[in-house]
């Protein structure tokens, strides 16, 4: 029990030390967990409240696998996967949410083409999408109302817009209309019709080659899964399990736990699709 503490601890330890690197380096730019919070659509929420949500899950699971079964290695690799599943439900929420967006988006910008053909300014388009937008970006460009409502400032509504949206694909579209706001372009409504079909022609193919490889992705899953489904049901019968308690067990169990995760990182890298980054943030 002594040497389950002691790796709990030391978990803890190294999860605060990371927690403590990224909010060094938030002082040059957004750490990792930082930008990971603000594309789930989390920006309120702080790091360290993450990161203490990691830390006590994986302590309280590896407790109860540890009281389960008296195997240190396997209730250490149990509450190594509960620690990371705070970080792990927040990625899926930030894939979502930017596919979300994606999808969204070549309506927005067909809803600021027709605006600024019927006579609208740009502003007044923009805060038309909290009403007619689609329903997905409402309330960012609602805020955005309120925000030029309250200060008159073009420019700093926009990268305030910018970073409620943390989207790529929002980038350029900010982007674009604060030069056209700036250097006056006179074919904005060509510039967003332009836009709005490079949306749905990307929107269309990705999703083609996300539907044929997403078979890859769970077929890594069940492959990682399974072996690991087959350990909890054997954890029932004490005889079996015990055997994992010796050095031999031991050792089996944390070669086959980093095999496992070697093979299932280098099956998604290989059927991953590039990520479009915020190049403009």
């Amino acid at each position: 029990m002594g040497t389950l503490i002691g790796l709990m601890g030391g978990l803890g330890l190294w999860l605060m030390w990371t927690a403590d690197r990224a909010r060094v380096a938030r002082s040059t730019g957004p750490g990792r967990l930082r930008r990971l919070l603000d594309r789930a659509g989390m920006a309120e929420v702080p790091t360290r409240s993450v990161v203490l949500t990691s830390v006590g899950l994986g302590v309280v699971v590896g407790v109860a696998v540890w009281s389960a079964s008296t195997v240190g290695p396997m209730a250490l690799l149990a509450g190594c996967a509960a620690a990371g599943a705070p970080a792990a439900v927040l990625s899926g929420r930030a894939a979502r949410r930017q596919r979300e967006f994606a999808e969204a988006w070549p309506d927005a910008v067909d809803h600021l083409a027709s605006a600024v053909r019927a006579g609208l300014s740009l502003p007044e388009a923009l805060m038309q999408l909290a009403e007619r937008g689609p329903e997905r970006l409402r309330p960012p460009f609602a805020q955005f109302g309120r925000d030029y409502g309250t200060t008159g400032r073009f420019s700093e509504s926009l990268d305030r817009l910018k970073d409620r949206l943390s989207d790529p694909v929002g980038d350029r579209v900010v982007e674009a209309l604060r030069i056209a706001r700036e250097v006056g372009g006179g074919d904005l409504g060509r510039l967003l019709r332009s836009l709005s079909s490079f949306l749905r022609e990307d929107l269309r193919t990705r999703g083609e080659i996300e539907a044929r490889q997403s078979w890859t992705v769970g077929a890594a899953r069940l492959a990682v899964a399974a072996p690991w489904l087959v350990l909890a049901s054997m954890s029932f019968q004490r005889d079996v399990i015990a055997r994992f308690a010796t050095p031999t067990g031991s050792l089996l169990l944390l070669t086959g736990a980093v095999t496992c995760l070697l093979a299932y990182r280098l099956m998604l890298r290989l059927g991953r699709l590039p990520v479009e980054e915020r190049i403009l943030a």
